[in-house]
């Protein structure tokens, strides 16, 4: 996806939430969000040809700690797209947004599924079966 689409898809993200996109800077890839009361981050977009995931990051110190949430999902395996990763950002900050705390459903079925898929058993019998 070329980066006007990505910015398009930012700005129509940005109407349902309290973000507004203040900066799409294509050379850089970057795109930069803020809401009240100062809740800043921004996102680096991989591009067309590369493997590279997104990225997002905060100047901000006290927003930082925030965005753990959406980075560690960034760096699970699989490709994301830019809207999952927005949500995810929109979910780490509601806090300092003022807003609920929501569950996250898709995020506790990945869970669900890696918890599922350990398979610890299956080599303690393997290992007796082979004795």
């Amino acid at each position: 996806m070329d980066f006007q689409q990505l910015a398009d898809a930012a700005d129509k993200w940005c109407s349902s939430t309290p973000f507004e996109l203040i900066a799409a800077e294509e050379t850089e890839r970057r795109m930069d969000f803020y809401a009240d009361p100062g809740v800043s981050f921004y996102v680096l977009c991989p591009d067309n040809g590369c493997g590279d995931n997104f990225h997002v990051w905060s100047e901000s110190e006290d927003c930082l700690p925030f965005l753990q949430l959406a980075q560690d999902y960034i760096s699970s395996c699989g490709k994301k797209t830019l809207h999952e990763i927005l949500e995810k950002v929109f979910k780490s900050f509601r806090p300092l947004l003022g807003l609920p705390d929501v569950d996250d459903d898709a995020f506790e079925e990945y869970n669900a599924d890696v918890e599922e898929e350990e398979p610890e058993a299956d080599h303690q019998q393997m290992g007796v079966s082979q004795q």
